[in-house]
């Protein structure tokens, strides 16, 4: 993607999210719009620019819900085009009518329960032939299909002309060239999405055999189907399952004669109908880019493919990983991000200004001084919480969706993915795991939520797990490297600890689990240089999300503390966490740092930053609480994501394992440096 992170994870509290509780099927009426408009639904494959598309005709105003009955998020909004008001539905990436994630679900039930005007199919220019069997499966499916053939910047660069008024042609639908980045064609689309209404008579794509097969088998099809009967017959020549049950409902007792002519296809065949038809249908496609692509010849040196093989070569993509780690990660999120500007922010806006003037207003507004402590006391909401917001979280994540979304601009990430694809594959993932895992240094309770892309419930609770377990998120990587780096060892074993736990646990967890090895494919768009538009942009929406978040968490959590410092609770857990704490060679005052740390993971880095501040721990014991801390339970924020993705069972599973997992390590590690006599 630019990982279809930037289409469905992370879209900014400036989009409303609603939840609606109707269910629906792949052949029930479904949902309807809101607004009682028809609908234009948006499909195509991840990385073809249909969120961008989306955005040009609908603008800012979209509305970002659940999808009824799963955790898949869908986009909606509205345009007018030529006078025609409608509500276009952005769906998850699809590859074709046949799903495999439950992305592609959603995305085909949308297709079989909207009161759909029509369908708007994005595809690359570039890469047509890939796309254009989709294509095909739309129009057979008697949908009014416009397509947009997208990214023609890309592909002019590459040296590609597109005959559009031939691909209209032959497919019989309208075809829209379009640059979604830049805005060219949007209005020629608007026209040609506000007059097309009418489904056509799909192109003769297969042979003899198939289409006999086919005429039989909708013959034999009498009930009432959102698509047309030849695309169900296809469908179920081709194995689909939640095809199968919709037919079966819809049958009755016709059921029965339907199976038996399936059966009596699939017995004796060497290769399956489906193959069969998949490969007819991509050699249409060949065929008919064959005659609408021509290579113009002008095609230069492409300085963006040598740099993409480069970064997906493991002899040379190793070394760029661990620079971009380096200067990302390290020297701009680290030192400048958690050391600069935290300690501006720290000593000088709040040490020097903000404090004390609150101090000062507090004191002479509220009289009694036990209410004055809520507000700027040890643990108070201005001095503790909103100082922690602001002046520790806020600069760390904002370097860290910074340099997130540059390196998203680009198209790294898809390149990292195939990078590290074989090391992922050892620990039950493949190389789409990648999305979360490094969402998850940004912000793990979204990271969980973007482990959906996975394609089965085994690699989805694996990711879970590791992220949950060895993934800091920004804030605290960024304090963490804050206070290790002036202890360059430690920080060193730091790593190398946390790096060893993320893959020893993959390794078990992929030996535990059972299912099937992962398979893999992706979209890989080409090198782009990033654009300062974009890149402010997704930025700005990223800090506005994570602020508004963690705002309301951490005065929640300075109120939770201060009713539990009055009535005596807070001191009681703290007491109950300082022999576990002592066990691992820590002073007790760190016990606040993990009970901080069940609010929320950099609520409680930041209270380690604070002991770290007051010179209250060595070198080693610096190590030990930030391995510790690093390892330690998920916050509120990604338990209750854990709890809605993953269930309540298997979520409290993996925080009772790694709750002493935890201090198990950290138990160990400082066995180790006291064995050792080591000083950091």
């Amino acid at each position: 993607m630019t990982l279809d992170i930037k289409e469905r994870a992370l879209t900014g509290l400036r989009r409303l999210r609603v939840r609606r509780r109707s269910q629906s099927s792949c052949h029930g009426s479904g949902p309807t719009a809101a607004s009682g408009l028809p609908t234009l639904v948006i499909v195509g494959n991840p990385n073809v620019g249909k969120s961008a598309l989306f955005n040009r005709l609908t603008g800012a105003r979209v509305v970002v819900s659940n999808y009824p009955g799963t955790t898949v998020e869908v986009t909606r909004g509205h345009l007018r085009a030529d006078g025609v008001e409608l509500e276009a539905v952005d769906t998850p990436g699809m590859y074709s009518f046949l799903p495999i994630t439950e992305e592609e679900r959603v995305a085909r039930r949308i297709l079989l329960s909207e009161s759909s005007y029509l369908v708007l199919h994005v595809v690359d220019a570039k890469n047509l032939e890939r796309m254009l069997p989709f294509t095909l499966q739309l129009i057979e499916a008697g949908l009014p299909v416009v397509l947009a053939v997208n990214m023609l910047d890309e592909a002019e660069a590459a040296g590609l002309e597109i005959d559009l008024a031939r691909l209209e042609q032959e497919l019989g639908v309208p075809v829209v060239g379009t640059i979604s980045t830049s805005g060219r064609g949007i209005d020629t689309l608007r026209h040609r999405i506000a007059t097309t209404t009418a489904s056509v008579v799909p192109p003769r794509t297969y042979d003899d055999k198939v289409e006999a097969a086919v005429s039989e088998m909708e013959g034999m099809l009498k009930g009432e189907y959102r698509l047309s009967r030849r695309a169900v017959a296809l469908l179920l020549l081709q194995d689909d399952a939640e095809i199968e049950q919709m037919v079966e409902d819809a049958e009755g007792d016709g059921w029965g004669s339907i199976n038996e002519f399936l059966l009596r296809l699939r017995t004796g065949r060497a290769r399956s109908l489906g193959y069969t038809i998949s490969m007819q249908r991509q050699r249409w496609a060949t065929s008919l880019v064959r005659r609408t692509v021509l290579a113009s010849g002008r095609r230069g040196r492409n300085w963006g493919e040598l740099i993409s093989r480069v970064t997906m070569n493991p002899i040379t993509g190793v070394p760029i990983l661990l620079l971009v780690l380096y200067f990302g990660l390290y020297q701009f999120v680290g030192v400048f991000g958690a050391g600069v500007l935290v300690k501006f922010l720290e000593d000088t806006v709040f040490g020097q200004w903000v404090n004390p003037v609150a101090i000062q207003v507090v004191e002479a507004i509220i009289p009694w001084p036990i209410l004055q402590t809520l507000f700027v006391g040890e643990y108070g909401i201005i001095t503790l919480g909103i100082r922690y917001a602001i002046a520790l979280i806020l600069p760390i994540v904002g370097t860290f969706f910074l340099t997130f979304s540059i390196l998203e601009d680009t198209g790294y990430f898809p390149r990292l993915a195939m990078l590290i694809d074989r090391v992922f594959k050892a620990i039950g993932l493949n190389g789409r795991a990648v999305i979360p895992m490094v969402l998850g240094f940004g912000c793990d309770t979204m990271a969980t939520m973007v482990t959906r892309v996975l394609e089965s419930r085994r690699e989805r609770v694996i990711a879970t797990l590791l992220l949950a377990l060895a993934i800091p998120c920004s804030a605290q990587l960024g304090v963490i490297l804050a206070i290790l780096s002036p202890h360059p060892r430690a920080l060193a074993l730091w790593g190398v600890i946390v790096l060893a736990v993320f893959l020893l646990i993959g390794l078990l967890a992929a030996r535990v689990m059972p299912g099937q090895r992962p398979s893999f494919y992706m979209e890989v768009p080409p090198m782009r240089m990033p654009r300062l538009g974009n890149i402010l942009s997704k930025t700005y929406a990223r800090m506005e999300w994570y602020l508004f978040e963690v705002m309301p968490v951490f005065i929640g959590a300075s109120v939770i503390i201060w009713i539990g410092q009055i009535t005596g609770i807070f001191q009681a857990l703290i007491r109950l966490f300082e022999p576990i704490v002592e066990l691992i060679g820590l002073p007790p005052q760190v016990a606040a740092v993990f009970l901080f740390g069940f609010f929320r993971r950099d609520y409680g880095a930041a209270g380690l930053y604070d002991v770290h501040a007051a010179g209250g721990l060595s070198g080693e014991q610096l190590l030990v609480a930030a391995v510790t801390l690093t390892l330690f339970v998920p916050c509120i924020a990604q338990f209750s994501m854990m709890l809605k993705e993953r269930g309540v069972r298997t979520t409290l599973a993996i925080v009772a394992f790694i709750f002493p997992f935890a201090f198990g390590i950290g138990f160990v590690v400082n066995a180790l440096l006291t064995a050792a006599g080591w000083q950091l």
